[in-house]
Parts: C-alpha cells; sequence; structure tokens
C-alpha cells in the first residue's frame, strides 16, 4: 500500500471514530431537547457507536497493520487513536446492553397472563387512539419462560387500602398518573425512560383476593418490537416499592 492510500486510510478510520461521537452524542442530545422523536435517538446511537466504532475500530487496526514496515509517527498516532475511539463506541453498545442481553424481543409485560389488566379506552386516555392496547397471545409462552418470577402480587390488606398503597407506589415510583377508576380499583401510568425518553404504558387492578388483594401489573412499550428487559424490571421496581413502609415514613 502507498504511503498516500495508507493516510487515507487513517483518516476515514480517524473521520469514523469521530463521526461515531458526534452522532451518539447528537442523537442523546437532540431527543433531550426535543428535537426529534426516541427512536430517531436511539437509531442515531446505534449508527455512531456499533457501525461507526466498528469500522473505525477495523479500519484503524488495519492501518496500524500495514504501516508497520513504513511508520509515519503522525499517521500510527492517528491510527491508534482511532482504533481507540472505535473500540470505545463499541463497548458503550456492550455495555448499554449487557444487563439485557437474554431479554426476548417482546415489549408488553403481565403478571396475569390468563386475564390481563385491560388499559383505559382511547376516549379516556388520547394517547392510545389508533394502537393496538390488546395484550398479543404470543408473548404469553415467552413471558411464562423468560419471566417466571413475575406473578401476581399478594397484600394481606382490603382492597381499597391495596389500591391506595398502589397508586402511592406509583407515584414514589415518579410514575405520571393518566387515568383513575377508585371503584373498579384500577389506574393508569406512564414512565419516561431517561436516556432516550421512550414513553411506556402501564395499567394497574387490584381484586379482591383470600386474606386480602390480589395486586396485577402491566407494563407495555410505545415503540419498538423489544424492550430489552425495561417492562419486566419496571414491574419488578413497582413491587419491591410496595412492600416498603410508606414514603412518609421512610
Amino acid at each position: 500500500m502507498t504511503q498516500s492510500a495508507q493516510s487515507g486510510l487513517t483518516r476515514f478510520a480517524w473521520n469514523a471514530g469521530v463521526a461515531g461521537i458526534v452522532i451518539a452524542a447528537g442523537g442523546i442530545l437532540g431527543v433531550q431537547l426535543g428535537l426529534w422523536a426516541p427512536m430517531v435517538a436511539f437509531g442515531g446511537f446505534v449508527l455512531g457507536t456499533f457501525v461507526c466504532g466498528s469500522l473505525a475500530m477495523i479500519l484503524g487496526a488495519i492501518s496500524l497493520f500495514r504501516s508497520r514496515n513504513q511508520p509515519d509517527p503522525a499517521d500510527q498516532r492517528r491510527a491508534f487513536i482511532a482504533t481507540g475511539l472505535g473500540m470505545l463506541l463499541v463497548a458503550i453498545v456492550f455495555i448499554a446492553g449487557s444487563g439485557s442481553a437474554d431479554a426476548p424481543p417482546i415489549n408488553d409485560i403481565s403478571t396475569d397472563l390468563l386475564d390481563p389488566p385491560d388499559f383505559a379506552s382511547a376516549e379516556v386516555v388520547t394517547d392510545y387512539a389508533g394502537r393496538d392496547m390488546a395484550y398479543p397471545a404470543d408473548f404469553v409462552s415467552i413471558v411464562e419462560s423468560a419471566y417466571p418470577d413475575l406473578q401476581p402480587i399478594q397484600v394481606a390488606t382490603e382492597p381499597g387500602e391495596a389500591y391506595a398503597r398502589a397508586l402511592a407506589s406509583a407515584r414514589a415510583l415518579g410514575w405520571t398518573i393518566t387515568y383513575e377508576d377508585p371503584t373498579a380499583r384500577t389506574f393508569d401510568a406512564t414512565e419516561q425512560t431517561a436516556v432516550f425518553r421512550f414513553v411506556d404504558d402501564v395499567t394497574v387492578r387490584v381484586r379482591p383476593d383470600e386474606g386480602g388483594a390480589r395486586i396485577d401489573i402491566r407494563s407495555k412499550s410505545r415503540d419498538g418490537r423489544g424492550d430489552l428487559g425495561a417492562n419486566a424490571e419496571r414491574i419488578r421496581r413497582f413491587s419491591t416499592e410496595l412492600t416498603l413502609p410508606p414514603v412518609s415514613e421512610r
């Protein structure tokens, strides 16, 4: 490889690394400022970290290898930095997804799979308009296999008190309540993820049960086919919050 071709390869690797940082950071910053939708930001993050990062890492490594016999200190330094940037960007992807690598590609989780809690009607919560809020039948066996720990929450209190405690727990977690029906003892809520600002919908149902009440929760993502385990983790946090003393007593 000629020196000019070698330098061109190094520049390409360098530019890919820099572009990766700009695209990934720009996607996150833009969604935080409300400039574009969460899926656009997430797509930019993947493009910047994985695609551009892989290019920078691979091409930078090739450039370093091919320049070993005809070293140009400046060119080698740039190739080394490009390789490092690429490795860092790719590592970010794996670190971000390390806790959800085994999560199945589904986005609607319920503690009651025989009779999943229903969301309110679109006339009441307009964000549901035009969306299929029914529970996907093909998710049932997947949830049973992937999340056997997600079960109805049994509490030794009467249903009205359990409903009030469930509402308080949702608010303590920072959820936004979008609908309440104290008579039916159900409520809907939303939670927004911190980084990409994805909005997920939650519905909670409280029913009388032997010795107290049974609380079921369903969590559904608005975007994407998979949720990287976010809905299951939300249900676990809600269950944990229910077992803690009220916020005023902590």
